[in-house]
């Protein structure tokens, strides 16, 4: 045996212990919205299995406000033991270019663990609404700029931005309209105070289906498995859009690399499991297990995609 070999076994086995002993009590996932909601919904089926596959409870603690600030900005000052976990959005990889004054920064005080779901967003419209499919909206938007006004959950979510991307890539400006949460926005849809809407699926289809609301198209590169009678917006003549509303873990920076891949391999048996995937897909979500380097590039990448599309925008919360 080489001479170095036990020397490295030894210096391998606190890390390989620190693994094993994780998690020794309960762990908080704190969401930063209010309970009911999609990403609440995500982190309750998550949390349900972690906790049969460690034996040790997975406790959803929401704080909502700010956009989802608030929460993130209690992650990323707790501790960094793995026992104080976020459950991020869209929105948090948004909001570094939003909101000019964060306590926080999304890529400097957290190291991603991995995805939780993805899965794209609906367009849809009241049922007066004159334009039947995606040219005819954006040839309304185009020949009155700004006349045609959108609603959304709220500033820099995804309901808003992937609308404001669509605007830009349409070059036909509409109006921003932001609420404080889905629910209010698709009450004001549904009774006709705004014309449309970018909702997430298990928001705003069950209003399709009772004829409330119409569909003109989903938001991803394919086709919904929810929705497959939906065609993309890039099908529908936008080609190159597509905008997806996701969930991912996110740890404090400097929790131990152990407990981060001990996390990760708990999460990929999580997500694997069929009972968890058809919870997400009757939600149009996909269960979208990353490995930890592959989650920290995506937040990249997303940090930057949605950075150029507010810079277009022009969209800016104080």
């Amino acid at each position: 045996m080489k001479w170095w070999i036990p020397l490295v076994l030894a210096m391998l086995a606190p890390v390989q212990a620190l693994a094993q002993a994780w998690p020794a009590r309960p762990v908080k996932l704190v969401v930063p919205y209010p309970p009911g909601g999609p990403t609440d919904v995500v982190a309750r089926v998550v949390a349900e299995r972690l906790q049969a596959q460690t034996g040790q409870p997975f406790i959803v603690d929401n704080r909502p406000g700010a956009g989802g600030n608030l929460g993130a900005d209690a992650v990323a000052k707790a501790p960094t033991d793995g026992y104080t976990l976020l459950v991020a959005t869209t929105a948090h990889a948004i909001n570094k270019s939003m909101f000019k004054n964060l306590n926080y920064d999304v890529q400097r005080d957290f190291v991603p663990v991995s995805l939780l779901t993805q899965g794209p967003l609906v367009l849809v419209v009241h049922p007066e609404f004159p334009a039947r499919s995606v040219a005819e909206l954006i040839a309304l938007a185009k020949a009155k700029p700004k006349s045609v006004s959108f609603a959304s959950s709220g500033n820099g979510q995804s309901t808003h931005l992937s609308a404001e991307l669509f605007a830009a890539m349409a070059g036909a400006p509409m109006t921003h309209v932001p609420y404080k949460g889905s629910a209010p926005a698709l009450n004001d849809l549904i009774a006709g105070q705004v014309p449309l809407m970018f909702d997430t699926m298990l928001s705003a289809m069950p209003h399709v289906k009772s004829g409330k609301l119409r569909a003109l198209a989903t938001t991803g590169a394919q086709r919904s498995a929810a929705a497959p009678e939906l065609p993309t917006i890039a099908e529908s003549g936008l080609s190159g859009y597509h905008a997806y509303a996701w969930n991912g873990v996110l740890a404090p920076a400097g929790t131990p690399a152990a407990v981060i891949a001990r996390l990760n391999e708990e999460l990929k048996a999580a997500l694997a499991q069929p009972a968890v995937q058809e919870r997400f897909a009757a939600q149009g979500f996909a269960a979208a297990w990353t490995p930890a380097p592959e989650a920290a590039s995506f937040l990249k990448n997303e940090v930057e995609k949605w950075a150029r599309t507010v810079q277009q925008s022009g969209a800016k919360v104080e």
